[in-house]
């Protein structure tokens, strides 16, 4: 009677087709050995060389006024605090999805507190600024609880209400013009801190003084907001930003405090914003509701400023800003067809390049200045065997 086999084992596979390469082995007596080990970085080559680029640039603006016209430095001064505007409405929109189209309450708010600390106070210009912009941020916080109550459409509709609920409180305040409006008197602006020392470094007048260290001023609000806002996108609070924009449900999921994360971005926005209306109306030297909390003015030419850059990029901003003072410049004097001639081109652009000029060049060409996603990277190192030191 024939019996059965009993089955026998697979054979064992020999020792190097049972290696897995991803459990770490000891290295042996004698041997080194290399591991690889991942992390999280930001910044890449071409990041370095553009930071290293945009400090030489910074540098050679800072020394611009010593052969600039005055002309030309006016320019920069619109040039910057149309950048800041920008940079500050894009935090928000591109990185938060708080699409407000009432940040011109902000710069209505800098301008008259800075007429109200110089002219009421008796407070220097320089130190005005500061204070505009800490006291747009403490208005900030009662606003957003009015206005985070709203959704979508509604939250934009509801910041533009309040920008006319503070244009209307300030036309009714005598002190600083009423609904007309008032200007700076000359013992204000001809006494800022520093203007005698440039009007005698450089042999200026005092006007020519004035544009140059309105200039420096803007210079440095536009520089500190974009390395703010590029530090805040880089840090924890970048990513809590990021995850709320793209999923509030999954932001919240996860632990983050989406009203907390708004309103602290929403704060910290209102006080640049309100630190540039204190700008803006100190180069002006008069003040007025209607132009203070124009909406054409600071919200949707720094909306058209953003769209046609690049919304969600730290780079758009710069190439929207430059687009729209050329268009300005040369198409300014052709009236209603300048206002249509924007409008075709953010219409165009958001059909052919729905993320901007600078958007779609970056996705294209694969080049990221500022960036601010993390990616992994792997670390070689190298684990040496017992009894042997690595230098």
């Amino acid at each position: 009677m024939a019996t059965l086999a009993s089955p026998q084992p697979p054979p064992c596979p020999p020792p190097q087709a049972r290696e897995d390469k991803s459990t770490y082995s000891p290295p042996l007596p004698g041997e080194n050995k290399e591991w690889a080990k991942p992390r999280v970085a930001i910044a890449t080559a071409t990041s370095r060389t553009f930071a290293l680029v945009g400090c030489l640039l910074i540098v050679a603006l800072i020394a611009l006024p010593l052969i600039a016209s005055r002309s030309l430095v006016q320019d920069l001064v619109f040039i910057f605090y149309m950048f800041t505007l920008a940079q500050f409405w894009n935090l928000l929109a591109g990185y938060v999805g708080l699409v407000s189209v009432g940040q011109q309450t902000f710069v209505g708010l800098g301008g008259y507190l800075l007429f109200a600390l110089t002219v009421m106070v008796g407070l220097d210009p320089l130190v005005a600024i500061l204070l505009a912009g800490i006291i747009a941020a403490v208005l900030a916080i009662p606003t957003a609880f009015v206005v985070f109550r709203l959704q979508g459409a509604y939250f934009a509709v509801g910041t533009w209400v309040m920008a006319e609920v503070y244009r209307l409180v300030f036309a009714q305040v005598k002190e600083l013009g009423g609904g007309t409006g008032m200007s700076l008197p000359p013992v204000v602006t001809n006494s800022i801190i520093g203007i005698d020392w440039i009007r005698w470094a450089l042999e200026l007048r005092t006007p020519a003084a004035r544009d140059v260290l309105t200039y420096w001023i803007a210079l440095a609000i536009a520089a500190g907001s974009a390395l703010a806002i590029y530090m805040v996108l880089r840090s924890r609070r970048g990513l809590a930003l990021a995850a709320i924009r793209d999923s509030t449900a999954a932001a919240q999921s996860v632990g983050i405090d989406i009203f907390r994360t708004k309103l602290w971005i929403y704060v910290f926005a209102a006080a640049g914003t309100g630190m540039t209306g204190a700008l803006i109306y100190l180069q002006k030297a008069r003040i007025s509701p209607d132009a203070a909390f124009s909406v054409l003015d600071w919200t949707a030419y720094v909306i058209f400023i953003v769209v046609i850059g690049g919304i969600g990029t730290l780079e758009g901003p710069i190439i929207g800003v430059m687009v729209f003072y050329l268009m300005q410049t040369y198409l300014a004097g052709f009236g209603s067809w300048y206002l249509i001639l924007l409008g075709a081109l953010a219409i165009a652009t958001m059909l052919f390049a729905p993320k901007g000029i600078w958007g779609h060049f970056s996705q294209r060409f694969d080049i990221v200045p500022f960036p601010v996603q993390r990616r992994i990277s792997m670390s070689v190192g190298t684990i040496a065997s017992p009894g042997h030191n690595v230098i």
